[in-house]
């Protein structure tokens, strides 16, 4: 092996290591996403299991459900022309996973044809994506923003779609929307990137007409 072998095979390995630090707004414990352990007991949220979502007028959620599995897998919310599907995920309590999420993004996106960047935004790092849409479907592309924190034992990963992918005044406002997540992470052992259970709110009936909306 010579000199320039061993110095790629340096610079493939310093490729493979993966950033385990969390990333998170440095106000994340006081302006959100927070922990279930950081909010008011008293303040109204609209339970869904892993994620309480704060209710604000013109808000509007849906579960998405694996019909396959039987189960909630995420939640959509409808805000101001914009749409934000959300998931929190199982996390190591001292490390964090937003940073490989985003780096294991950038290669699915990549090899379905996605032009991916990466961007500093208002909670960090954050991911820029633009979709090929079918000649059938329109045609152009379609623009998507990743975002994601790290709280203690999960990760709350967040996709902005509509008006809010491209919008900087629009984003604003469903950042805002994002921050004000609550995750109930339990204290069940799980492990890591494993899907916080998600569940249909109190006075909703599963299968019943309507019900994977929910007014907030």
């Amino acid at each position: 092996m010579n000199e320039n072998d061993t110095s790629e095979v340096t610079e493939s390995a310093e490729a493979d290591v993966v950033d385990t630090t969390k990333s998170a707004p440095a106000d994340r414990e006081t302006a959100g996403p927070f922990d279930f352990s950081e909010v008011p007991t008293m303040r109204p949220y609209v339970d869904l299991g892993g994620i309480k979502i704060a209710p604000r007028e013109g808000l509007q959620m849906r579960l998405e459900v694996d019909e396959r599995a039987k189960r909630v897998v995420a939640v959509s919310l409808e805000y101001a022309d914009s749409l934000l599907q959300v998931q929190a995920f199982s996390a190591p309590k001292t490390s964090g996973m937003w940073n490989q999420i985003r780096r294991d993004l950038t290669s699915q996106l990549t090899a379905q044809g996605a032009k991916v960047t990466e961007e500093e935004g208002a909670l960090g790092a954050e991911l820029v994506t633009a979709t090929p849409v079918p000649a059938d479907q329109g045609g152009g592309t379609r623009a998507a923003r990743f975002i994601g924190v790290d709280g203690p034992r999960w990760v709350l990963r967040g996709i902005l779609m509509g008006k809010a992918a491209v919008d900087t005044e629009a984003r604003a406002s469903v950042v805002e929307l994002f921050r004000e997540i609550v995750v109930v992470r339990g204290d069940l052992p799980m492990p890591p990137g494993d899907l916080l259970p998600l569940k249909v709110p109190a006075g909703v009936q599963p299968g019943a007409p309507g019900a994977g909306a929910v007014d907030a």
